[in-house]
């Protein structure tokens, strides 16, 4: 049985397919049809509902998802809010009155997902910020009325914010929140039954690893933001699932003196705020991770352990030299991320294993040497696309300006993410030089033989490759002995208007 708040009433589901998803639940079972499907695959934001739920400070926090990608076992000990509840009584909420005032609909689909990401938006944002408006809104697709009207709806939002009727309700729904995870804390674990389609949901590490064990052929879910996608997609219906979402453990982190220690199943967006102080270049490529929506359901572990050749955070782990700890029962051991994907959708991982932690070393800072982490994406849009190709490069230079270490990594060359040995070795122990790099440059097509598909040819990919090499090399020149060449005052935007 599951157990979580719909608005404000207490909901218990036990007999319910387990490949149900929040929308299906809420415009099937629930009758509440304002939350609409638009792409079933979490692109569009039609669907954007908001989840509550308590942070380590047993403080309430509020996050957009897609409901269309979300599986029902996600809402154990939350509160999930659908836009019906917005309105009180004849009265439109703030968000919704905004979108009015300002225009901000006309055929009027895409509107209860933008009323939701904006809601939500509010309760995370005390006054207008561009930037966080274009974040919260960049998974909202709206095809007939255009931005400008959207975003003066968001300005007036949240500059005229007023106490809601969510507002005075807060104690209370912590309370009710606390009472739920309380009365799960009885040593059992949460699961759904319905006609042989099962899923489980522990609520620790060791209960995880265990129902690993018991049944092997179970399929693993974490934000089950690509796995929601077969069952909306391809019609998949899995029969055994097991959730790590109510596994507090795989959402710690820790940092010490020597490495961030990341749980596998912490989000995206939490990822992204925790690397921001040590690792600017894969905080802003973690902002680039589709959407919000996608970014607070998906996770880090699930992002390496999908294998994905286009992945986003495996180059960047591998150019960080990052390590993954593997769990099988009570058993650990430690696999380095650039050895643990072995071929096309194919990892190190046994069965019944699966990815417990990951370990980003620290780089040493040291008076005789500086190291520099720089990653680019590059895709048709900006924002909310997928990777034609990826790049991820760590550089350290001695006093001399030679090349001391690097780690060249990317995604989208090769059926996995992998390191361009050949090029490393090209420039270790080199003079960091206009003419090494170009010598380096010529190396890469030893490394790889990139496909053609319908995101980039084979040569685009690999010109691409060649040329984002000398943006490194452009980038991080000023940290050649006697150089005269200042330090870029921001990174070079790396983005495509043609399209070859």
């Amino acid at each position: 049985m599951i157990e979580f708040l719909l608005h404000n009433d207490r909901v218990q589901l036990q007999d319910i397919n387990p490949n149900t998803t929040v929308l299906q639940y809420l415009r099937e079972h629930r009758q509440l049809t304002g939350t609409k499907e638009g792409c079933a695959s979490g692109d569009c934001g039609a669907c954007t509902v908001v989840i509550a739920q308590l942070d380590e400070q047993n403080q309430l926090c509020y996050q957009s998802i897609n409901a269309c990608i979300t599986l029902i076992s996600a809402l154990d000990g939350k509160q999930l809010i659908s836009v019906e509840d917005l309105q009180q009584q004849q009265q439109l909420h703030s968000a919704q009155q905004a979108m009015v005032d300002c225009d901000g609909s006309q055929c009027g689909f895409c509107t209860p997902g933008f009323v939701m990401s904006l809601f939500a938006l509010q309760k995370n944002c005390s006054s207008y910020d561009k930037h966080k408006v274009q974040q919260a809104l960049a998974g909202n697709l709206c095809r007939c009325t255009g931005y400008r009207a959207i975003d003066r709806a968001a300005a007036q939002a949240l500059n005229d914010k007023v106490v809601d009727h969510f507002d005075p309700l807060v104690s209370s729904t912590s309370k009710e929140l606390r009472e739920i995870k309380s009365s799960a804390a009885d040593g059992s674990h949460a699961a759904l039954n319905y006609q042989q389609q099962l899923s489980h949901i522990p609520k620790d590490v060791a209960s995880l690893a265990q129902l690993l064990i018991d049944y092997p052929q179970a399929t693993l879910i974490a934000g089950g933001t690509d796995l929601a996608v077969e069952i909306t997609q391809r019609a998949a219906q899995f029969s055994h699932l097991i959730s790590v979402q109510q596994v507090s453990q795989l959402q710690e982190y820790r940092i010490t003196d020597r490495h961030i220690e990341i749980g596998a199943a912490l989000s995206l967006h939490q990822c992204q705020q925790l690397l921001a102080p040590y690792f600017s270049d894969f905080s802003e490529l973690l902002e680039r991770f589709a959407s919000l929506q996608i970014r607070n359901q998906g996770t880090l572990g699930g992002n390496i352990a999908n294998a994905s050749p286009i992945g986003d955070a495996p180059p960047a782990l591998i150019a960080l030299d990052a390590t993954l700890v593997l769990r099988l029962g009570a058993d650990s051991r430690e696999v380095a991320v650039a050895d643990f994907f072995l071929d096309y959708r194919k990892t190190a991982l046994q069965p019944s294993e699966f990815i417990e932690k990951i370990l980003i070393p620290l780089p040493v800072q040291a008076l005789d040497s500086q190291w520099a982490l720089k990653i680019y994406k590059v895709t048709k849009r900006f924002d909310d696309d997928i990777s034609a190709i990826c790049a991820a490069n760590f550089v350290r230079l001695n006093n001399r300006g030679e090349v001391v270490a690097i780690r060249l990594a990317y995604g989208g060359m090769a059926a996995v993410a992998k390191r361009a040995s050949n090029t490393e070795a090209s420039l270790l122990g080199q003079i960091w030089s206009h003419a090494n790099i170009e010598k380096a440059v010529t190396c890469l097509s030893k490394d790889f033989q990139p496909l053609s598909d319908f995101r980039a040819s084979s040569d685009y990919r690999l010109l691409v490759a060649e040329n984002l090499l000398r943006k490194l090399y452009i980038e991080t020149q000023h940290m050649s002995a006697g150089s005269s060449q200042p330090a870029p005052s921001q990174s070079i935007q790396t983005r495509i208007s043609d399209y070859v």
